[in-house]
């Protein structure tokens, strides 16, 4: 049974390798039906997509390049920013031209199984494996099989709020994330901070009196926002040389779970080139029903509920 993961996964395994290593490899594939990768290297001018199978060439026709294509609701801009990136496949034949013989390849086909035998099947509060493909100022877009996108909002990404999902994420980063809503026809919207940690899971990596390094989030005329984790920030007081985005040396005045407050001063700011780093997972199940980040001592209730839909 095949399994389904973002592009590039299966590229550098024992077993795609071997799949890919000769001809009569790849004509085992076509009856076992086996998902293959390769990295595509042209697109040609009628927009079919040649990839390097190591053994011979492989061609993957316009119409097999991705669900939606064919049908006129996917441009192909989706096909041509393949060119230079791992592309999924199954091998459905062996043609030849004048350079020689070259296997027809399908990615449409593996799309359409991992819709139907994947992602419908998905239920809210399920935990999957997703790649950042391309950001956008209103969130980052992740491919969460086969090529296939779903859309991670920027209020879902972290408690701590940031300006750009560029601050948390890279493209080609591999994530974990939670399903938010499955809508008809397999559109998957994604949520992470709840994989981020409680309050108190955050708090509880700080003490009262330490000074330790934070990011400037937000600058109020009654404070400074200072992100210490993804998913924790506490609030200095007001001053007038600091902005958004510098990195800052901060004391920890005080940890008040009740109210959920982390109260900090500022001791420097500055710039400085930080990129993003691998997100550290409190949550490592396979799925969850509830989150609560706030502390159950705290009034102030902040979850999220996931609900199975009809």
């Amino acid at each position: 049974m095949n399994t389904f993961k973002p592009e590039g996964y299966l590229l550098n395994s024992l077993e795609n390798k071997s799949r890919t290593r000769s001809r009569a490899a790849l004509a085992d594939a076509i009856a076992e039906q086996h998902i293959l990768e390769a990295k595509a290297v042209l697109c040609d001018s009628a927009h079919n997509l040649w990839v390097d199978l190591g053994c011979m060439r492989g061609m993957i026709p316009r119409l097999e390049g991705a669900i939606g294509i064919e049908e006129g609701n996917l441009r192909d801009i989706a096909i041509i920013s393949r060119v230079g990136k791992p592309v999924c496949f199954v091998v459905t034949g062996f043609q030849s031209d004048e350079k020689g013989e070259y296997a027809l390849l399908s990615r449409r086909a593996v799309q359409k199984e991992c819709l139907a035998d994947y992602i419908t099947r998905l239920t809210p509060g399920d935990v999957i494996d997703a790649r950042i493909t391309h950001l956008e100022p209103f969130g980052a877009f992740a491919d969460i099989g086969c090529g296939l996108p779903s859309l991670l909002p920027i209020d879902a990404i972290s408690v701590s709020r940031i300006s750009h999902p560029r601050d948390r994420f890279q493209t080609g980063m591999d994530i974990r994330a939670v399903v938010k809503n499955v809508e008809e026809g397999g559109r998957i919207t994604l949520s992470h901070k709840e994989l981020l940690g409680t309050w108190e899971e955050n708090a509880a990596l700080f003490e009262q009196g330490q000074t330790v390094a934070g990011t400037i989030r937000s600058v109020e005329s009654y404070g400074i926002f200072v992100e210490l984790s993804p998913n924790l920030a506490g609030l200095a007081e007001p001053r007038d040389d600091v902005y958004v985005g510098q990195q800052a040396s901060v004391f920890i005045k005080s940890l008040i779970p009740d109210r959920m407050k982390v109260k900090l001063i500022i001791i420097d700011s500055f710039e400085a080139c930080v990129l993003p780093e691998e997100p550290r997972y409190f949550f490592e199940g396979e799925h969850m029903d509830r989150w609560q980040y706030s502390p159950e001592s705290c009034s102030r209730v902040i979850e999220s509920v996931f609900e199975p839909q009809e």
